[in-house]
């Protein structure tokens, strides 16, 4: 989370930098959703309180389609974390840092990498098109999460305990467009079981 001792100019720093990238992601279309101040949901003497961010808001559902003059006052004076609503623009797949650098290094391979956001607890979350499901390979895994409808992720810069989340693949590196959620989860499956192997990886497609 924010450190406390952060004088008062870097804060407001981060508070800009957070708002800007709220705002432009709203932009383009992305459910974006404020979160809860770091304050907010971390106990006295509970370490385990803070796991990752939450909705600011229990009715965070009825958001998902806010202007983005709207995203623009949730993020103002006060801090908050940057959070996006999964299941209707983009999904996302949750790993742990070591599937996720293997997947990395296939998708790096096919010249077409997808954007992918790292988390300081470890974990990793490669975004995608929206998905109905998700491959056995992949579900049948305690250490992987699919993100999909009526769930949310963390995005750059979101404090979190320990650090902030932040971007290994930004989504300017697509041009913002999605890669298919089918060729990602494709990927994770021949990560996961070992696979070092470029040939059988045809180039991603995209969607918008």
């Amino acid at each position: 989370m924010l450190d406390a001792n952060w004088p008062d100019s870097w804060r407001g720093a981060f508070r800009i930098e957070m708002r800007a990238e709220a705002i432009g992601l709203a932009w383009r279309g992305w459910p974006v959703l404020p979160g809860a101040e770091p304050a907010a949901i971390t106990a006295e003497g509970d370490d385990l309180t803070w796991r990752r961010p939450v909705p600011a808001q229990d009715n965070w559902r009825e958001l998902t389609e806010a202007h983005p003059h709207d995203v623009a006052t949730w993020f103002g004076d006060d801090t908050h974390s940057l959070l996006v609503a999964t299941g209707t623009v983009l999904d996302a797949i949750e790993v742990d840092d070591e599937l996720g650098k293997a997947a990395a290094r296939l998708l790096r391979a096919t010249g077409h990498p997808a954007p992918i956001v790292a988390m300081p607890n470890g974990r990793w979350l490669f975004l995608t098109t929206v998905a109905t499901s998700i491959p056995r390979e992949l579900a049948d895994q305690a250490s992987i999460q699919w993100h999909g409808a009526n769930d949310y992720i963390p995005l750059p810069p979101s404090p979190f305990q320990h650090g902030v989340v932040h971007w290994r693949v930004k989504p300017e590196v697509w041009g913002w467009q999605l890669p298919e959620a089918a060729e990602v989860h494709d990927v994770l499956v021949r990560a996961l079981a070992g696979d070092q192997a470029v040939a059988p990886v045809a180039s991603l497609t995209t969607a918008a």
